[in-house]
């Protein structure tokens, strides 16, 4: 993952981290803390929405919608809303953190282990990729945000009027052309 992403190099990241440090910008450990218990609180939003689903009673809606406010105040902690798309991709960083480490214990219980350490390591790079956003150690500047119609920035053919099935078939045929 390193290689897609131009992270500044090991001498710059202990220095800066140093500087976060003593200039009592970070405390890491209890924003690592915070970090887990915002995984957490997104993993609880899921398994409300598919109680509520599974067994058609609305008030785990309500308990999701309470348990979102709190892991929205929590992630506006770490991570600032104006920043383009920084907020979402921290949230979907530290979700896919979560499962990574989920499947990985569940491979790692079956005695698959191989499987297991790999499922492990990418929840560890995609971890690192969510603390190296955090601290601003990526430059994210050219990153650009997606309006309401499109489903990715070369989407020439967004629309205000909801998606037909064949709509979302062929932007998402469009979408994998990478």
């Amino acid at each position: 993952m390193a290689n897609i992403i131009n992270i500044i190099n090991q001498d710059e990241l202990i220095k800066k981290v140093e500087q976060l440090k003593a200039s009592g910008g970070v405390d890491l450990s209890t924003e690592e803390d915070l970090s887990l218990a915002i995984m957490n609180l997104i993993s609880l939003e899921e398994h409300f929405f598919f109680t509520a689903q599974k067994t058609g009673q609305p008030t785990y809606l309500d308990l999701l919608t309470e348990t979102r406010e709190i892991r929205k105040s929590l992630l506006a902690r770490m991570v600032p809303q104006n920043e383009g798309e920084t907020w979402c991709i921290a949230k979907h960083l530290l979700a896919a953190t979560m499962r990574l480490m989920e499947v990985g214990a569940k491979l790692y219980a079956d005695k698959q282990l191989a499987e297991a350490q790999t499922m492990f390591n990418q929840a560890y790079q995609i971890y690192s990729l969510f603390w190296a956003l955090r601290l601003k150690l990526i430059d994210l500047s050219g990153v650009k945000k997606v309006n309401a119609g499109q489903l990715n920035i070369h989407d020439t053919n967004q629309t205000a009027a909801p998606w037909t099935k064949e709509d979302i078939v062929s932007k998402l045929v469009d979408c994998c052309n990478e």
